[in-house]
């Protein structure tokens, strides 16, 4: 009886354990710099895909800039891949003004500082995994 009752209670120990791994959320904080003003705002959006990156986020947040710097924090983020992507708004218009070809008029930066080449950057480049708090810098060019 004893051998049963010690197995049953390691089998549901396991499992709210495994449960509570599963559900643990963890928050991203995003230090922006690199604006050439405090005109506007600083617009930051998180992918949880490579299919939806630059197209449709799954998380969006606006930043406040002082001193030519902002910062944002997702809360309540599950563990995961993800990429983040961010625009210094300077008119305010809620959208990235572009040139001729499409290209950037406004600063604009990603995840582990990557770029694209003759083009947008690609996921797999801005990608990192989150797995605990993190707190990461991008600078906007």
């Amino acid at each position: 009886m004893q051998k049963v009752i010690l197995t049953l209670v390691l089998t549901l120990t396991s499992f709210f354990l495994s449960y509570a791994q599963e559900t643990a959320t963890y928050s991203i904080t995003v230090n922006i710099s690199g604006m050439k003003s405090d005109e506007g705002s600083v617009l930051v959006a998180l992918y949880n895909s490579e299919k939806n990156f630059l197209k449709n986020s799954f998380k969006g947040s606006i930043g406040e800039i002082t001193d030519k710097k902002a910062s944002v924090v997702f809360k309540n983020i599950k563990k995961g891949a993800y990429a983040l992507s961010v625009f210094h708004d300077e008119n305010n218009n809620k959208k990235m003004d572009t040139r001729v070809f499409g290209i950037p008029k406004e600063r604009y930066g990603s995840s582990n500082g990557a770029r694209g080449f003759m083009g947008p950057p690609k996921f797999k480049d801005a990608e990192f995994m989150l797995d605990k708090d993190l707190v990461t810098s991008i600078i906007v060019e």
